[in-house]
């Protein structure tokens, strides 16, 4: 049976926890008590550009990212509740695309085809994968600086009556 990345990842978590560390191509079983303080989540996301200025603004325009407030009248970004996933990859992992990019970061959506569809009217190639998954569906681009970017459109739960 051939699984995807992800639906891995997902069924390893599920099954595991938080109670397997993953490490260089083996699973080793934490047997430490969990901390009792835990971060709450992600507060910042901090990368090298060429162009920092241009970049901030490129994100801002295209995803609606708000940069870091330069004085006190102006907003941080906030961020929707929901799930995030942390996952450290192999440093030979084809996932982000250019072995030179060491990061790639994934940002929820509520309407991939909206958001695509928004970023191609702007002359931003995107790329959908024609595959859902149980997570939800995905697509990817790439800043103006070749950083990947994934977009996630996460599967809503059916509702049961």
């Amino acid at each position: 049976m051939l699984f995807h990345k992800r639906e891995l990842l997902r069924m390893l978590s599920l099954a595991f926890g938080s109670s397997v560390i993953v490490g260089r191509n083996q699973l080793v079983a934490q047997t430490a008590t969990p901390p009792t303080e835990k971060v709450t989540g992600i507060g910042g996301l901090f990368f090298r550009a060429h162009d920092p200025k241009a970049l901030g603004r490129w994100y801002q325009q295209h995803l609606g990212i708000a940069l870091t407030p330069s004085s006190a009248g102006d907003r941080v970004w906030e961020q929707e509740a929901g799930p995030t996933v942390f996952a450290p990859f192999k440093e030979t992992t084809d996932y982000f695309g250019d072995l030179q990019k060491s990061w790639m970061v994934n940002f929820r959506v509520r309407d991939l085809d909206k958001m695509a569809a928004q970023l191609q009217a702007a002359g931003i190639a995107v790329k959908i994968d024609p595959q859902s998954s149980s997570l939800g569906r995905f697509a990817r681009l790439h800043d103006p600086e070749g950083n990947p970017i994934e977009l996630w459109q996460p599967k809503v739960p059916d509702a049961k009556s």
